[in-house]
């Protein structure tokens, strides 16, 4: 979606590398445009979150943007993907494996009640505790006794969380409040870019108010953020008022924000043509040839760090053993990712050619393994029979599942008609109206209802080539967003020695080694990097869309 500039988090990685991130001036953003400047509410199209609001329970995108704009964590990332520091005065470290963190004085929650260490620590210590059932607990991973405060668990056919051994201890050991105002956090292992995550929503701080009543809180969260939520009307809108209390600089610039639900997203793209919104995320599929020349300058065509893909399940029995895996290649062979990103979506899509994304530093298009993503049916309808001697697929149908209230259906057909076409199998889609019905399909007993691929893909938590891999693939990450159930020993000690290495560079070229095994195993099916393709209207102006695909809604300005 351009003005197009190439977003690539460099300055993110130099700050980690030198070990400290000190304040940009954290203590007091710029001050709101005076009354009658800048007092409109923006509206902008968005979708019903699929959990309550709680940071380390939030991992889609809808949720995201709310969550990312009511709470204020240790820092947060510019546009291009730098961190800036936000209630953090100081991170640093001597040996990249203990961290000592000084928040700055005087930063409140909207309630009034004081943000400070235990802040953090206590919402970490939630987060990481297995039986809360937090969806972003493997980002704490990294942290000395994480393992204990998990235990083991399953989730049900409800979503329910299913304790199996229950965790050694409630907190994890390598955190430590030192003050009001400082603690420590000890790494199981050195880590030089373990800074870089702190910006995540996963980190951030919740209230005292929230241990009280977790559901009911997420209902009504409480944040230290640039907005406060004022109300939630389940699938059809959340309003945003700016929060008078916030100290940083995410200062909100207008009079608040309005995100309206959509399930439509050609409805939503006809509301901003005639000026009854005011931002959309992500054009739909049907006005890519068309909307830079209908928007203009308001037009947003421009690199993003998402990748789309499909998740292969480790339950589904035709994709096991050494038949399986030959499938898993022949289906991403089959795909004619050139084609498909051409005549669906007019060069607003980028054929992939990682696991990863173009916009982050470390990235590489020449991974062994990498040529399992070239169309190639003849290689592909080989690999197909091969497996067919071993173990017959049979006349079963293939299912592709996704949600069908953005541009999905369109892919899936094209995709299907060439497994058809080149892999001789019948294909078909299975489709859900909103994104949470399909998340809520997909995460009973973890996917295991779902009898064949599904739509998956990444929108980057933070600007490295790990945020690809850890949370997507390891078994720390099944409770999260490892939604096909993939474990490996050999990718995880990969992903180990990465973390481990000394310096940020040496760490990506380990986690491309990493990527070799994802290549071979093909846990998930990479098919390309999106563009955000977004625009806005005339009543806005100071629309800016960062890094990671989302619109920073604090700098927006609407004259009422």
């Amino acid at each position: 979606m351009t003005p197009r500039k190439r977003l690539v988090g460099l300055s993110a990685f130099a700050l980690a590398s030198a070990l400290v991130l000190t304040a940009c001036g954290g203590g007091g953003g710029e001050e709101p445009p005076a009354e009658g400047e800048s007092t409109g509410i923006v509206t902008v199209g968005n979708g019903e979150p699929q959990n309550p609001l709680i940071p380390a329970r939030t991992n889609e995108v809808f949720g995201g943007l709310v969550v990312t704009n009511i709470f204020a964590g240790l820092s947060y990332y510019d546009a291009e993907g730098a961190v800036h520091n936000e209630v953090a005065e100081s991170i640093e470290s001597e040996d990249n494996q203990t961290w000592t963190v000084t928040l700055q004085d005087g930063w409140e929650f909207s309630d009034g009640t004081p943000v400070t260490a235990s802040s953090f620590v206590d919402a970490w210590n939630w987060a990481a505790y297995g039986p809360n059932g937090a969806n972003l607990a493997s980002f704490f991973s990294s942290i000395e006794g994480f393992g204990e405060a998990q235990g083991e668990y399953e989730i049900d056919d409800e979503g329910n969380v299913k304790v199996l051994t229950e965790p050694e201890t409630e907190t994890m050991s390598g955190l430590e409040v030192v003050s009001e105002t400082e603690f420590t956090i000890k790494l199981a292992q050195p880590e030089s870019d373990f800074p870089i995550r702190l910006g995540y929503a996963a980190y951030y701080p919740l209230p005292e108010v929230f241990f009280d009543d977790p559901e009911a809180f997420g209902e009504k969260p409480v944040g230290n953020g640039p907005y406060v939520l004022e109300s939630w009307e389940h699938d059809s809108a959340i309003n945003l008022v700016p929060n008078d209390s916030y100290d940083g600089d995410r200062k909100a610039q207008n009079g608040g924000i309005e995100l309206v639900a959509y399930t439509d997203e050609d409805a939503q793209y006809n509301d901003l043509l005639s000026g009854n919104l005011d931002i959309v995320q992500n054009v739909p599929a049907s006005a890519f040839a068309t909307f830079e020349d209908e928007l203009g300058d308001r037009a947003v065509n421009q690199p993003s760090a998402t990748l789309g893909a499909m998740a292969v399940p480790e339950w589904v029995e035709e994709f096991s053993g050494e038949a399986g895996l030959m499938r898993r290649h022949a289906l991403s062979m089959a795909i004619n990712r050139e084609q498909i990103t051409e005549t669906i979506y007019a060069g607003a899509r980028t054929p992939a050619r990682d696991f990863t994304s173009p916009v982050i530093a470390g990235w590489s298009d020449s991974i062994p393994g990498s040529e399992y993503l070239d169309y190639n049916p003849e290689e592909a309808k080989k690999l197909w029979d091969e497996a067919e001697q071993m173990e017959p697929w049979g006349d079963k149908v293939l299912e592709i599942h996704t949600n069908t209230d953005s541009d999905h259906q369109e892919w899936v057909e094209a995709v299907c008609n060439g497994y058809k076409n080149d892999l001789g199998i019948e294909c078909e889609m299975v489709g859900y109206p909103t994104f949470d019905e399909f998340l809520n399909e997909r995460d009973k007993g973890k996917g295991g209802k779902i009898d064949g691929l599904f739509r998956s893909g990444w929108a980057a938590d933070y600007p490295s080539l790990q945020n690809y891999l850890g949370p997507i693939y390891t078994e720390a990450a099944l409770a999260g967003s490892n939604d096909s159930k993939y474990v490996s020993e050999d990718f995880e000690a990969k992903l180990t020695e990465a973390a481990g290495a000394p310096s940020v560079d040496e760490a990506n070229a380990l986690y491309n080694e990493a990527q070799e095994i994802l290549f071979q195993d093909m846990p998930g099916i990479p098919q390309w990097y999106y563009n955000t393709t977004a625009g806005y209207s005339e009543l806005v102006e100071n629309v800016e869309f960062g890094w990671d695909d989302a619109p920073l809604l604090y700098q927006v300005t609407k004259t009422e």
